[in-house]
């Protein structure tokens, strides 16, 4: 059935018809789905009031906008079910086990170690495994996600455990959460003299959010001023309760530096992974795992950390991780050797990937290059798509400073970064004293010290936010991630600059005040009757002055009988005139207007605009 839609575009209706479409898909996609012409879409999307081409990748909010104009139920496929839904087209599945329980056989636990900075995470897994990891980071702060194997004897047998060291400082929080998901058990390290930090509190939100347990490692009991007890007592306040004070959580006094306690911790470690916990994996199916890092070696490539979950990856499988692909040329453990095949729970650098894998991308072997390749491809295309639809509607300054014009926003959010407390603390207080009128706000989303980080340009992204730095630059690939998502930096060393900006940007989102200002009045001594123009009044000028194109009121015995009339015409004798001043004689008409009477006074006035204080 034809139905008329909005501009008059004739089309099908869709009477509730349910439409699957992927993230960022254009109307090109849409049309082919409901069989009409995208140029119809275009056209129906214009009339909405949005300028879309056909093969433009279009947000979510449009396309459901889209839908309910015509009718149809929009069903936009979250990335997780079109992954799946790729990988079922070419019959394969990722994160199951293959075969009956027969073929499961135990793997070794994956263990996150997490917990506040400086609190000795990684000198901790330097004791642990003979290696030093903390001269290769930058200022002494964990940089990236490593993984690492140990082996330990417990009750006579030989246990393997793998490590996954995430980073400690705050502004990596993202990559600390990914690293909880990714595991099995976290270890929890609090330092004996420090006690619960902050971010001791935010690692144990993210390991209780993983659903896994916890053992706590209490660190640093050799120096003179440690309290493990006090450790021990705070954290049973968020629900840590030592196995000693009678709960389920199985505490180790250690000392990275003195060496003391670890194998008690490897213990402890592989006890809650067996009263826990049913650690077994097929180790005969193709290979399935996750990238939990991955960089650009100048000589080597590629190369991304894999942590196996599932089967055994060897050297020459086909693998693709994310939209990277290839054949694995090499894979090397923690300490650069060689590995010919890797079980489950073993962490290796994989050599051989044309391209560099996102942190936390799955990784699966499939039978053969090309069809690594085609999934690559596809998954590539459609994360594109997504992001391209995801940067339309990010806002500069520029957009907000004409944004009321159109009646979209009121409030400017704002992220500030600077190179010391003081600079922040001044810029705020400033941006906070500007009063520009109750009907636009400013609000600061978030503010901290320091290059400007990717958790940064997340949160404006998600929050449509403007981000401040002054005397600082981005961090990393934060200005790679600000231009993929469309997000705005503005970069200042002088704090007036900023504030003259941004306070251009508020009053830009004004609306307009006008004030009427009183011009002159002319008293009605005659009234001219004319087939033309109607009824023309002769007056003369009382008071101030007469203009012509401005607006007048009529009053009548001191009451206003009509008011916002147009002043059409103005003439002196027969002569047009712009303007009569007091004391002299004119003609003139009010625009659709004729009841006028002799002893009637016209009052003339104009609009102004308030100049903003």
């Amino acid at each position: 059935m034809q139905a008329p839609v909005t501009g008059g575009v004739r089309l099908r209706k869709g009477e509730g018809e349910t439409v699957r479409l992927a993230r960022g898909a254009s109307l090109t996609d849409f049309a082919e789905k409901i069989g009409v012409d995208p140029a119809s879409l275009v056209q129906v999307l214009f009339h909405l009031g949005e300028m879309v081409t056909a093969t433009q990748s279009v947000n979510d909010e449009t396309l459901q906008v889209l839908g309910t104009e015509l009718e149809y139920n929009v069903e936009v496929v979250s990335p997780e079910d079109e992954d799946r839904e790729l990988l079922d087209s070419f019959n394969l599945e990722f994160g199951q086990d293959e075969g009956d329980e027969a073929l499961l056989a135990p793997r070794p636990p994956v263990v996150t170690v997490m917990g506040h900075v400086d609190h000795g995470k990684t000198k901790l897994l330097d004791a642990l495994r003979n290696a030093n990891v903390v001269d290769d980071e930058a200022g002494g702060i964990t940089q990236h996600i490593g993984a690492y194997q140990v082996a330990t004897e417990v009750d006579g047998s030989e246990r393997k455990i793998t490590f996954i060291d995430t980073p400690g400082h705050e502004a990596f929080t993202a990559m600390r959460a990914r690293g909880a998901q990714a595991t099995d058990i976290a270890v929890l390290v609090v330092a004996a003299d420090d006690g619960v930090m902050p971010q001791t509190v935010e690692a144990l939100n993210h390991a209780k959010a993983a659903n896994v347990p916890i053992v706590v490692a209490v660190n640093k009991v050799d120096k003179p001023d440690a309290d493990p007890t006090k450790a021990r007592g705070q954290l049973t306040e968020y629900g840590l309760v030592p196995e000693e004070y009678g709960g389920d959580t199985m505490f180790v006094d250690v000392s990275a530096r003195a060496g003391t306690g670890l194998e008690q911790l490897l213990e402890s470690i592989v006890l809650t992974a067996d009263a826990s916990l049913d650690l077994r994996a097929n180790p005969e199916q193709d290979a399935q795992g996750l990238s939990i890092e991955a960089h650009l070696d100048r000589g080597r490539g590629p190369v991304a950390t894999v942590l196996v979950q599932r089967g055994t990856l060897r050297v020459g499988d086909s693998v693709v991780a994310g939209p990277a692909y290839g054949r694995v040329r090499a894979m090397l453990d923690e300490h650069g050797g060689n590995v010919e095949a890797a079980l489950p729970s073993r962490p290796v650098l994989v050599l051989g990937l044309t391209a560099v894998p996102g942190a936390g991308d799955n990784l699966m072997v499939v039978d053969d290059d090309r069809i690594a390749r085609q999934i690559a491809e596809r998954r590539e295309a459609r994360e594109r798509n997504a992001l391209l639809a995801q940067r339309t509607g990010r806002r500069t300054l520029e957009d907000f400073m004409s944004s009321m014009e159109k009646g979209e926003s009121d409030e400017l959010l704002l992220i500030l970064k600077g190179d010391v407390s003081g600079s922040v603390e001044a810029l705020e207080d400033a941006l906070a004293a500007l009063d520009v009128g109750e009907n636009v706000s400013l609000r600061v989303i978030d503010r901290g010290v320091g290059a400007i980080t990717e958790t940064n340009v997340n949160l404006a992204a998600a929050s449509n936010a403007v981000i401040i730095g002054f005397n600082v630059r981005p961090q990393g690939k934060a200005t790679e991630l600000a231009d993929r998502e469309g997000v705005e930096i503005r970069y200042y060393s002088v704090i007036y600059n900023a504030i003259e900006e941004i306070e251009a940007a508020l009053r830009g989102m004004l609306k307009p005040e006008f004030e009427e200002a009183q011009l002159g009045t002319a008293e009605i001594r005659e009234v001219f009757r004319s087939s033309k123009v109607g009824n023309i009044a002769g007056c003369m000028v009382t008071g101030g002055v007469i203009r012509r194109n401005a607006k007048a009121r009529l009053l009548r015995d001191g009451a206003v009988v009509a008011d916002n009339l147009d002043l059409s015409s103005l003439k002196r004798f027969k002569d047009d005139a712009t303007e009569v001043r007091e004391g002299f004689e004119c003609g003139l008409t009010l625009r659709g207007y004729n009841d006028i009477k002799i002893g009637d006074v016209v009052e003339s006035f104009e609009m102004r605009e308030l100049a903003r204080p």
